[in-house]
C-alpha cells in the first residue's frame, strides 16, 4: 500500500512516500526550486518521491495532505468577526486568495496531480485530509522507537490549535488536549523575531542563537504583561499587545511601549537590547515546554516523549527536556515543521485512518533513516554532471578520499561535502554539509562571514562520532539529527582571563572557550549531531579518519547553502555554491575539487547573491 503525503500553500511545502508503513522518500519543494521556504505546490518533489518509489501516480493507493482548509477558512472568518472592525485590510487581502483558490483545495490538488501527471486522479475516492496537528503528531510517534509514548506538538497554528498533547500505543495515537489559537507560544516566539529585526517563519533560530549574548532581563516581563502561563504549562496570551490575528504586523505599538521602542529594523546593527529580549523570550518559552512536559509526565506515567511542531526545532529547550529527566527518553522529529507534516500525513492515513499494524525496532532505532530520505546520485551521473560544469576534479577510492579530506579540515579549510541521499529537514547532517576544524579559533567567522555571507554571532554545530560524544560534551546519548543542546565537557573548556570574563554581549564572540571554539557557543553549549556507523557510514569514516590524524572526534557541520539559500541538492548546486563562495575543497560522491585548480579561480558572489532573499 502506497501513500503520498503532501503540505503546501503556507511554507516549505514537502512530499513525502510511505510504502506498507516505510517511509520510501521525502523531500522539500525549495531544495528543486531553489526558492527558500517554496509554498507552492510540491510538484517536484512528488516527481521525486514517485521515481524513488519506482512508481507512477496510477499506483498510488491515497494521497494524504497535512491540514483541513475549511477548518483553517473558519478560524480565519470567526477572528476578522471577533475583532472587527479592526484589521479590515487584512480581510480585504486575505479573502480573495481564500475564495479563488485555498478554501477549494480539493479541486485544487486534483487537478494540480492530474495536469502535471496526465493521470485521471480520482479525488473524491483518493485524497484524505488531516488536521495539522494530526500530521505533526502523527510525524513525531509513528517514526519515533517507542512503543508506547507522551506526544507533544507545539507550533505557531494549524486550523485552531497551537499546542496539543496525545498518546500513542501501538498504531493508536490520541489527541487528549490542546490550546487553540490566538494563544500560541510559537506566535509568541515569532513575535518577538519579528522585533529584533529577522524574518518570520524563517529567523527563529537566530533569535535562539542570539540569546546566550543576553541576560534574561525581559523574562518577568512577558510573563507579567504578555502571557498568563500556569504551573501545568497552559497559557494564554495577552492580545493587547499582539497584531497578528487582524493586522500585518506581529506586534503592535503598545508592545513596542512595553520594551522601550520601536522593532529593529531589518539587518540594522544588533545592540544589547536585541540580544536581552532574545534571551527573554527563551527563558520562557523554555519553562513554558519545561512545564508542559513536566505535567505531561506527571499525569501519563510515560517514561517516553515524542515532539514536533516548529517549536520542537527550538534544540536549546529539548535539551532541558532531556536533562529535566521528567521523561527518561525523548524522541524529536527532524523535520518538526511544516515540512514534515506531509510524512506525518501519509503516516496518519496509513496507520489512524488504515488501522494498520506498527512495529517497532526494539533496539533504540527510529524509521527515519537518519533523515536521509531524499535524492541520491550514482557516481557516473555525479562525473557527467562535473564534467557539464567545466570541473576540474579526481575520482579517488574512499580511503584516499578521505584521507585528503581529513587533511584539509586539519589544515584550516573549509569543505563542501555531499555524499548520499539528501536530508529531510531543515538540518545538513554530513549529506548535504559545509564541513570546517572545531579546533579552529578563526573558523566561526571565516564560514559565516566569507562561505555563508551570514551575520557572525551565529553559532556552528559540532559532528562528532556517537562513540565519543561523553568525552566531549555533557550529553551522554543519541543526538543524530542535531535537535539537542548540551555542553562541552569542563575538561575541555578554556580558563577565561578576568578580562575575557567582563566582557558582555557581541564582544564575547570571539574569545576561544574550548579545545573545540568552532562549536562552542558563548554558554559554552553546543547544538550536538551524534553520528552513527551503521546510518552514515560514509560521514563517520570521514570523522575517523580526521580524528586519527588530530585527536579530535568532532568536526564543525553547517548546511551547504549561503544565506537565503536552500540547501543543494544536485552536484550543479554544489558545484556552483563551491565556485562562489570561500569554500576551498568540494567533495561530490567521491570527487575532490580543489579551488585552485577550477578554470577561473573563485567566481564573483555578489550577482548570485541577489539571486537570495535574505532570511
Amino acid at each position: 500500500m502506497r501513500i503520498l503525503g503532501i503540505s503546501a500553500y503556507y511554507h516549505d511545502s514537502a512530499a513525502a512516500l510511505v510504502e506498507d508503513g516505510e517511509i520510501i522518500a521525502a523531500a522539500q519543494e525549495e531544495r528543486f526550486t531553489r526558492k527558500k521556504h517554496d509554498a507552492d505546490f510540491p510538484l517536484h518533489a512528488i516527481r521525486y518521491c514517485l521515481e524513488e518509489a519506482g512508481c507512477d501516480l496510477d499506483a498510488i493507493d491515497q494521497v494524504a495532505f497535512y491540514d483541513k482548509p475549511f477548518l483553517k477558512f473558519e478560524r480565519l472568518l470567526e477572528t476578522y468577526l471577533t475583532f472587527a472592525p479592526r484589521g479590515f485590510t487584512s480581510f480585504r487581502r486575505a479573502m480573495p486568495v481564500w475564495l479563488k483558490e485555498k478554501l477549494f483545495q480539493k479541486k485544487l490538488i486534483t487537478e494540480e496531480l492530474q495536469d502535471e501527471f496526465h493521470r485521471n486522479f480520482d479525488g473524491e475516492v483518493k485524497l484524505l485530509f488531516a488536521e495539522h496537528h494530526q500530521s505533526h503528531a502523527a510525524s513525531a510517534f509513528y517514526p519515533s522507537p517507542f512503543q508506547d509514548a507522551a506526544v507533544l506538538t507545539m507550533d505557531g497554528v494549524g486550523e485552531w490549535t497551537t499546542t496539543s498533547l496525545g498518546f500513542g500505543s501501538g498504531n493508536k495515537l490520541e489527541i487528549a488536549k490542546e490550546i487553540h489559537f490566538p494563544h500560541s507560544i510559537g506566535l509568541l516566539y515569532s513575535a518577538f523575531t519579528y522585533y529584533t529585526g529577522f524574518r518570520v517563519n524563517s529567523g527563529e533560530y537566530k533569535v535562539m542563537g542570539l540569546a546566550p549574548y543576553g541576560e534574561p532581563k525581559y523574562a518577568q516581563t512577558i510573563l507579567d504583561h504578555l502571557m498568563d502561563l500556569k504551573p501545568d504549562g497552559s497559557f494564554r496570551l495577552n492580545m493587547d499587545y499582539f497584531d497578528y490575528c487582524t493586522g500585518l504586523t506581529m506586534t503592535n505599538d503598545k508592545f513596542a511601549d512595553l520594551f522601550g521602542g520601536p522593532a529593529r529594523v531589518s539587518e540594522e546593527r544588533l545592540t544589547q537590547r536585541e540580544m536581552d529580549l532574545a534571551a527573554s523570550v527563551q527563558a520562557v518559552v523554555e519553562e513554558t515546554v519545561l512545564r508542559l512536559a513536566r505535567s505531561t509526565a506527571a499525569e501519563s506515567g510515560q517514561k517516553n516523549l515524542c515532539l514536533a511542531g516548529g517549536v520542537a526545532l527550538n534544540c536549546v529547550a529539548n535539551g532541558k527536556i532531556l536533562r529535566d529527566g521528567a521523561f527518561e527518553n525523548i524522541w524529536i522529529q527532524p523535520a518538526a515543521g511544516d515540512a514534515g507534516g506531509a510524512l506525518g500525513a501519509a503516516l496518519a492515513a496509513y496507520y489512524w485512518h488504515g488501522d494498520k499494524p506498527r512495529t517497532v525496532a526494539g533496539d533504540g532505532r527510529d524509521a527515519m533513516k537518519g533523515s536521509y530520505l531524499g535524492p541520491e546520485f550514482k557516481q557516473d551521473d555525479i562525473e557527467k554532471s562535473l564534467e557539464g560544469e567545466g570541473a576540474v576534479f579526481h575520482a579517488l577510492e574512499d580511503a584516499e578520499l578521505f584521507d585528503k579530506v581529513a587533511d584539509d579540515l586539519a589544515g584550516e579549510r573549509a569543505v563542501g561535502w555531499f555524499s548520499g541521499r539528501m536530508e529531510f529537514g531543515p538540518r545538513a547532517l554530513g549529506g548535504r554539509s559545509i564541513l570546517g576544524d572545531p579546533r579552529s579559533p578563526k573558523m566561526q567567522s571565516t564560514l559565516n562571514l566569507k562561505v555563508k555571507f551570514r551575520e557572525s554571532f551565529r553559532p556552528f554545530a559540532p559532528s562528532v562520532l556517537r562513540e565519543h560524544v561523553g568525552d566531549w560534551f555533557e550529553l551522554d546519548a543519541d543526538s543524530p539529527y542535531m535537535l539537542l543542546v548540551d555542553g562541552v565537557k569542563e575538561d575541555k573548556r578554556r580558563a577565561m582571563t578576568d578580562a575575557e570574563e567582563s566582557l558582555f554581549g557581541i564582544e564575547k564572540l570571539n574569545v576561544p572557550r574550548s579545545e573545540i571554539p568552532a562549536v562552542t557557543h558563548v554558554d559554552y553549549s553546543a547544538r550536538i549531531q551524534t553520528v552513527h556507523a551503521d546510518t552514515n557510514p560514509r560521514y563517520h569514516n570521514l570523522i575517523s579518519a580526521f580524528h586519527a590524524k588530530t585527536g579530535c572526534p568532532v568536526v564543525v557541520n553547517t548546511s551547504f547553502n549561503v544565506r537565503g539559500e536552500p540547501i543543494v541538492c544536485t552536484p550543479q548546486d554544489a558545484y556552483r555554491r563551491f565556485m562562489r563562495t570561500n569554500i576551498e575543497t568540494l567533495v561530490v560522491g567521491n570527487c575532490y575539487m580543489r579551488k585552485e585548480e577550477q578554470p577561473g579561480g573563485q567566481q564573483d558572489v555578489s550577482a548570485d547573491l541577489q539571486e537570495f532573499e535574505l532570511d
